[in-house]
């Protein structure tokens, strides 16, 4: 389980109450360690660790709304049918700047094949978000997700657990694969690939 983030740590205005309540559900996660030690550091560096998981080892479908930066709502249920790929970033974060050419060349290339791509901010506001959106040349949205929402959402499923994580679901919504730290572009493509061929 994991721990919404501190106003200092990665969500900069998270909410007291939200905090407490998921502070309950922390253990041994290292971005709520981070946020519980309030040391301003800017993101919780994944290693680049990938985990799969069959198909008899994967939970429910994934559940969740949110509110897009251009001002349009997403639910999970619309991406039922679909392969979407989920990444956790905001601005300021070094491996988000490495690893977003690559997910939106990867965004170009499977957008023809079913494949979904959503951002999911944590941290940002809209103006910080869309000006990396057109640093990069980002085309897929982003969730604005300050208030952790979607991340909280997510904790019942897989925890993120650094930022950035890329998420895989597959065609029935569930966690199929998680990367932890900078999704190396080959790896991902592999990843969505094998969901696509999944029945």
């Amino acid at each position: 389980m994991t721990s919404l983030m501190s106003r200092r740590a990665l969500f900069a205005a998270g909410g007291a109450a939200l905090t407490v309540a998921l502070a309950a559900c922390s253990g041994n996660d290292p971005l709520a360690d981070q946020a519980n030690a309030g040391d301003n550091k800017n993101y919780i560096a994944g290693d680049g660790s990938v985990t799969e998981y069959g198909a008899a080892d994967r939970k429910d479908p994934v559940a969740f709304k949110g509110v897009l930066f251009d001002g349009g709502t997403v639910d999970a249920a619309d991406f039922v049918g679909k392969v979407t790929v989920l990444n956790f970033w905001y601005a300021a974060c070094g491996p988000c700047r490495i690893e977003a050419p690559d997910l939106q060349a990867l965004y170009t290339d499977f957008k023809s094949q079913d494949v979904e791509f959503l951002g999911v901010n944590v941290r940002d506001e809209k103006a910080a978000a869309e000006a990396f959106e057109r640093n990069f040349g980002l085309s897929y949205p982003s969730v604005a997700d300050k208030d952790g929402g979607v991340l909280l959402a997510m904790t019942k499923y897989v925890p993120p657990a650094a930022v950035p994580t890329t998420l895989v679901l597959d065609k029935l919504g569930r966690v199929c694969a998680r990367i932890l730290g900078v999704a190396e572009k080959g790896t991902l493509k592999a990843l969505i690939s094998s969901a696509l061929t999944e029945k």
